[in-house]
């Protein structure tokens, strides 16, 4: 019998304060109109500045453990997708493990920016299907909050901070993660990046003065990029598998403007009721994202139902899942 990874089990964290288009139009020039005619952003949750993005994640690990009735000791391997670690090093997932005692298992990081979830997804999905692991937990978290210059209107109205995380485990039946593509083009280096911090432009006094350890990005050229890709990667992985809009219970989008998604939704052949959607509620939390709309409609998904997930980032990387809901 053919083994698949199947999700379990989602949960997900926001931090308590909450940051509004009203708040943001005392900061900047802006509007709450201005910002939701162009995202459809209205909120986004806030980390207390003195935590790190490990805190986040480590309270969507626990809730999991709890929902899936888990004992710590039973995980196998812990992936955590970010752009926000805590640290360069020691890893993020690392810092989780410990954080809610799981012992000295295996654990790391993946940086593909907003397509980190799906990275990562597709990553943990080969230690279940090759028998090696019972139990992975693959999270999505990020501050992003920690890397937003709070005097650029056109990035400090987009993102916000929060973690989700799934459980996958091994299933003989005909559901699960049943496909997936991932692509990426570095050519998109200076269209979305954060230049301060790495080893070609380590932190100095002229990198903070230069502004360059915040997010950088060229909305028109990245918007275009991701209208274009994320619907037809989408579309692929559909192609792929013979499905129709027909066939779609469900389109989960990485949450980073609501145009995107509706472009996204048009070529699938799929209406506005089909598609997972909280950017009002939650702004782009990067990695978090997918994983935090699976936990907001985990309630309305049925057991066999076709999810189609698909992302877009900095990089650039984009990718598509295909999965069968397992409960």
């Amino acid at each position: 019998m053919k083994l698949r990874a199947a999700i379990t089990g989602v949960h997900g964290y926001l931090p308590e304060d909450i940051l509004t288009n009203e708040d943001l139009s005392k900061i900047v020039e802006t509007s709450d109109e201005w910002i939701t005619t162009r995202t459809g952003i209205k909120e986004r949750h806030i980390l207390n500045k003195e935590l790190g993005t490990s805190h986040m994640a480590s309270e969507a690990v626990r809730g999991l453990l709890k929902k899936t009735n888990t004992q710590p000791e039973e995980v196998d391997l812990v992936i955590c997708a970010t752009v926000t670690p805590d640290y360069m090093f020691p890893s993020t997932a690392n810092l989780v493990c410990t954080q809610v005692g799981i012992p000295t298992i295996g654990s790391f990081d993946i940086l593909a920016a907003c397509s980190g979830f799906l990275y990562a997804l597709s990553i943990g999905s080969q230690f279940i299907e090759s028998g090696r692991y019972k139990k992975v937990i693959i999270i999505g978290a990020d501050k992003m909050s920690a890397i937003i210059d709070y005097t650029d209107r056109t990035t400090c109205v987009l993102f916000g901070d929060g973690a989700g995380a799934v459980m996958l485990e091994p299933t003989t039946e005909e559901n699960g993660l049943m496909d997936f593509l991932l692509r990426s083009d570095g050519t998109g280096e200076n269209h979305l990046i954060m230049k301060g911090g790495g080893s070609r432009f380590p932190a100095s006094h002229e990198t903070v003065d230069q502004r360059l350890h915040y997010i950088h990005q060229e909305g028109p050229s990245v918007f275009k990029f991701a209208v274009t890709n994320m619907a037809d990667i989408s579309a692929e992985i559909m192609e792929r598998n013979k499905l129709t809009g027909d066939d779609i219970a469900w389109l989960v989008p990485h949450q980073a403007n609501k145009r995107i998604i509706d472009a996204t939704a048009r070529r699938m052949g799929i209406g506005d009721e089909k598609v997972m959607l909280n950017i009002q509620k939650y702004g782009n939390t990067t990695a978090g994202t997918i994983p935090l709309c699976l936990f907001d409609y985990e309630k309305q998904l049925k057991k066999g139902d076709n999810l189609i997930l698909a992302a877009f980032g900095g990089g650039f990387t984009w990718g598509s899942a295909y999965i069968k809901w397992a409960y």
